[in-house]
């Protein structure tokens, strides 16, 4: 699954952003540790392997290059999903998760990657961020699978925002069902340690056996409407499904919010799953 920006409005400068006529500086990545967070989802670290730093702000993500079959190139897009509390130096880990599609060829890429292996890549891009210049009451973040991986970026940001304006902050996370829930663990302790942020993660199937207070049953998109949007407090950001983002989209834009207040990413793969 790749995410593609669709808008991501009050953003970084548009040279951070990926206008088509843009040639990219590759640099290597090496791989130095994956593990399956979800069935068919992989948390990957890499290091960049040329002796240079690669930080990024939260909500950004990086492109990697390679070829298909017929020697082809093309090039995927992934989220970055390191927990970003400094500014990273060279030789630190960044972090993304890999959807796993059956058939795709960046799928067989990622399969067939050992630990020390190497990748192309470029970036950081991207304008999904969180802005010094909001002044908002509330974040409402909504996300469906691997889509949630910049607000796991974002947290120690949401914790400064919490600390020194006093920000309540909502996630609503789709999953179906809870072992499809990606870094859920990092998000309940967060939602513990800081009593305004509130983590809903909703299940279109199964649901826990005890479930947690505020885990729904259904769709984000279904449980939008109980946490009230309201243009004189919010800033919304959508990143995931593209039918889930388009029906979220509607539902704030009925609320009253403004385009400007409404931040979205979408992401696609050649069988994107219903969450």
């Amino acid at each position: 699954m790749q995410p593609v920006i669709i808008e991501a409005r009050w953003g970084l400068p548009r040279s951070q952003t990926v206008p088509n006529t843009f040639v990219p500086v590759q640099f290597p990545l090496k791989l130095v540790d994956r593990r399956m967070i979800a069935p068919t989802v992989a948390h990957c670290q890499f290091v960049r392997d040329d002796g240079q730093p690669l930080d990024f702000h939260p909500g950004q993500f990086i492109q990697i290059h390679f070829d298909y079959a017929d020697g082809t190139p093309t090039k995927r897009s992934y989220s970055l999903a390191t927990i970003h509390d400094h500014a990273l130096g060279p030789g630190e880990a960044v972090e993304i998760a890999v959807s796993f599609v059956p058939g795709g060829s960046a799928t067989a890429l990622f399969e067939g990657l050992e630990i020390g292996d190497q990748l192309q890549a470029s970036g950081p891009y991207g304008r999904f961020c969180l802005q010094p210049g909001d002044h908002n009451q509330r974040y409402v973040l909504i996300a469906t699978g691997t889509g949630v991986t910049p607000y796991r970026s974002m947290l120690p940001l949401l914790a400064e925002a919490i600390a020194t304006r006093g920000v309540q902050v909502v996630l609503l996370q789709g999953a179906r069902n809870p072992t499809e829930l990606l870094y859920g663990d990092d998000f309940r302790a967060f939602a513990d340690a800081h009593p305004q942020f509130r983590y809903v993660p909703c299940f279109s199937r199964d649901v826990p056996e005890q479930p947690h207070a505020d885990v729904r049953h259904g769709y984000v998109q279904q449980h939008l409407a109980e946490f009230a949007p309201d243009a004189a407090h919010d800033i919304a950001y959508l990143c995931g499904n593209p039918d889930m983002v388009d029906i979220c989209l509607e539902a704030l834009k009925a609320a009253g919010l403004p385009s400007a207040q409404i931040r979205r990413e979408k992401y696609v793969s050649s069988t994107p799953p219903k969450v």
